[in-house]
């Protein structure tokens, strides 16, 4: 299996969904499993 990393707008609504707090426990699980993906940011 390939290295592979959430692209960053998937991990930008990923974030987003994570600070609803409408947004359901299991969309909450699957949106945490695609930031743990998500490459670090870049320090400037």
């Amino acid at each position: 299996m390939k290295n592979e990393k959430t692209h960053k707008t998937v991990a930008s609504k990923a974030s987003e969904l994570l600070n609803n707090p409408k947004t359901p426990k299991t969309i909450k699980s699957v949106a945490g499993s695609a930031l743990t993906q998500a490459p670090d940011k870049k320090k400037k």
